[in-house]
């Protein structure tokens, strides 16, 4: 969205979503500030503008700690700064700055893991507004500070269309081992197209890093479509033209790996919704709070290959489950 280095899962589009939601408000004035290898501004077609600061280094060489030379004159005229990631060295710094400043700071957490010095991390923040009960739950976060506020989907660009014709199973996400695409697409019945929509996460070890070949490797004979990331105009044309959208997280990966939080939310389980389309995701994290297993959707055990097969649509099934 700000560049190809840039990331792209619904931990970078719910602030996204929600700054462009803010800057259509009359009296609101918005800025989203983020980071790039270039600095620059732009003005986002939805009137949200954009500050991107140059990306000087970054803490313990990880992309969601990027430390940038502009980020205190970029707060420096707010009359409230909101972060997303607790702990991202950008969050903390903001924090600090707007403490020594008596500038409101409230904070939104995406599942960034990390220290919390030793808990007193949230006691720099006016308020912390989760995504979900789950997410304040893992946070611990102060009761008297807490407010959950689940995420959206903006109706006007996330709609049904009763002309579109729906075919196969949609994947969106970031493609990393704790997401879970490995099983998905072990799980597929014959003749079940699958589309996936993102980009290789940013796993720098072994064997972590060579997950995108592995699933591709899976995929190899198998009615798979990998369309990397995809344009704003593209996303809400494939989830109405899906017959489901699939989240199959996992709690331990394909690596044997143990993830201690997998999914906060789930953006697009709620996008799929909006555009009238089935779902189908693990129970986990805070999952069962937005999908009601058999009536919003179909939660199954995570990483159960038997049972997610099961649950996929097969032949002219995925059409009437859509309708329906």
């Amino acid at each position: 969205m700000f560049g190809g280095e840039g990331l792209f899962g619904g931990g970078e589009r719910y602030p996204i979503e929600l700054a462009r939601a803010l800057a259509r408000q009359d009296g609101v004035d918005c800025e989203l500030v983020t980071f790039g290898r270039q600095a620059g501004f732009e003005h986002d077609p939805s009137g949200l503008d954009v500050r991107v600061l140059r990306t000087v280094g970054r803490l313990r060489h990880h992309p969601v700690h990027p430390l940038g030379s502009g980020l205190m004159p970029a707060l420096a005229d707010a009359d409230l700064v909101h972060t997303h990631q607790v702990r991202s060295a950008p969050s903390r710094l903001a924090a600090i700055a707007c403490r020594a400043r008596h500038i409101p700071v409230v904070t939104t957490d995406h599942g960034l893991g990390g220290g919390g010095w030793w808990g007193l991390l949230p006691r720099l923040f006016d308020g912390l507004l989760p995504v979900s009960r789950f997410s304040a739950e893992t946070l611990g976060t102060p009761t008297r500070k807490t407010s959950v506020i689940y995420g959206g989907a903006d109706p006007e660009r996330f709609r049904p269309e009763a002309d579109e014709s729906r075919a196969g199973a949609l994947f969106v996400g970031r493609i990393t081992p704790h997401k879970g695409l490995d099983r998905l697409i072990q799980a597929l019945p014959p003749g079940v197209e699958l589309t996936v929509a993102g980009t290789a996460g940013h796993d720098r070890l072994p064997p972590e890093r060579d997950y995108f070949d592995h699933v591709r490797r899976l995929a190899a004979d198998r009615p798979v479509r990998f369309l990397g990331a995809v344009t704003e105009e593209q996303l809400p044309l494939l989830y109405r033209r899906a017959a489901v959208v699939v989240l199959p997280s996992v709690e331990k990966t394909c690596y044997g790996r143990s993830v201690a939080i997998s999914e906060l939310l789930g953006l697009c389980v709620l996008e799929a919704m909006a555009s009238g389309t089935p779902v189908i995701a693990s129970r986990i994290g805070g999952l069962p709070e937005i999908v009601v297993d058999g009536e919003t959707g179909f939660l199954v055990p995570p990483g159960d290959i038997d049972v997610l097969r099961d649950r996929l649509p097969t032949g002219g099934a995925g059409d009437r489950l859509a309708r329906r």
